[in-house]
């Protein structure tokens, strides 16, 4: 190698050395940032919940969920954070636990502490079993907080205004609506409405309950909208009968059977048949259906019927 290419190869060499220090002083001084946040800095500080958002900024997923910001917090020292409780009507204390890194747990859930300012937080809330932390969307929500003078004073704005959905969200929903118009039965284009289907008596031979909600997951109020049931009484029927199932309602009130319980595999078939023509004559005629909607958008959505039949 002559004198020249060593030259070369030298100034390589302490240049990527150079690029390499850098980066390495930069991370390191990003994770001691993120090590010295603290909730002491803010302690006593009521903290308004203004947007919960995915990471790509759109407070809906493609199941219709909806990330409704409605958190009042306030971090008391040194092991207690405060939290609004609708059913009391006043802060409630709960105990702060630190689980490991940034991430604490208070009121049942998991957070990890992004952001800490004077007038702001920035909490992303995490699905955690087993103590291990869930990958994917459900550990993808960013909660951001605001103090009130920041809010009114700062953004000269209000609480309320600033938890609306934004235009990204309504364009969202319309995209997903779209796609049930040209398809309105399809169960994997229907999406859970924010405002659910509902379904009134046109006769006096039958009785609507909006009882419940079908699914596991819907002891969480905030996914309660989600998985709504009716019962419905049909009395002087054909004969009796007692079935549950679930149907897509589109944006007309049609309903179109999608899935059955209590039916052996090779039972749906003919089950499923049977329960479209309820559908269409019994349902479809007793009752008054208004279609779900989103953001004030009528779409497809899925409900669940417990339906009787009394001859």
């Amino acid at each position: 190698m002559n004198p020249k290419q060593l030259v070369v190869l030298l100034f390589i060499s302490v240049a990527i050395y150079a690029c390499t220090s850098s980066s390495n002083k930069a991370e390191k001084g990003d994770n001691k940032q993120s090590e010295e946040l603290t909730l002491r800095e803010v302690n006593g500080i009521r903290f308004y919940e203004v947007k919960r958002r995915f990471s790509n900024g759109l407070s809906f997923n493609k199941d219709g969920f909806m990330l409704a910001p409605t958190w009042i917090i306030e971090y008391k020292a040194p092991d207690t954070m405060l939290a609004y409780s609708p059913e009391k009507q006043g802060m409630e204390a709960f105990y702060l636990q630190f689980d490991h890194g940034r991430v604490y747990n208070f009121a049942r859930e998991f957070f990890r502490i992004k952001t800490i300012a004077k007038d702001s937080l920035v909490l992303q809330r995490l699905q955690v079993d087993a103590r291990v932390i869930t990958k994917g969307e459900v550990s993808d929500v960013n909660c951001t907080y605001y103090t009130r003078d920041y809010i009114e004073k700062v953004l000269k704005t209000t609480v309320g205004e600033l938890q609306r959905p934004t235009k990204a969200d309504t364009a969202f929903i319309k995209k997903l609506s779209a796609a049930t118009y040209r398809n309105p039965s399809n169960p994997d284009t229907a999406f859970a409405a924010t405002e659910i289907a509902q379904l009134k008596p046109n006769s006096k031979n039958v009785s609507v309950k909006l009882i419940g909600y079908a699914d596991s997951g819907a002891h969480r109020k905030s996914f309660a909208y989600m998985y709504p049931e009716y019962r419905v009484e049909i009395n002087k029927s054909y004969r009796d009968f007692r079935y549950r199932f679930s149907v897509v309602v589109d944006v007309k009130g049609n309903l179109y059977v999608n899935r059955i319980q209590g039916v052996l595999k090779e039972d749906i078939p003919h089950r499923k048949k049977l329960l479209q023509g309820i559908a269409d004559v019994y349902l479809k005629n007793l009752l008054i259906i208004k279609p779900g909607t989103t953001l004030g958008i009528p779409h497809s959505s899925e409900i669940t019927i417990s339906l009787a039949g009394n001859k």
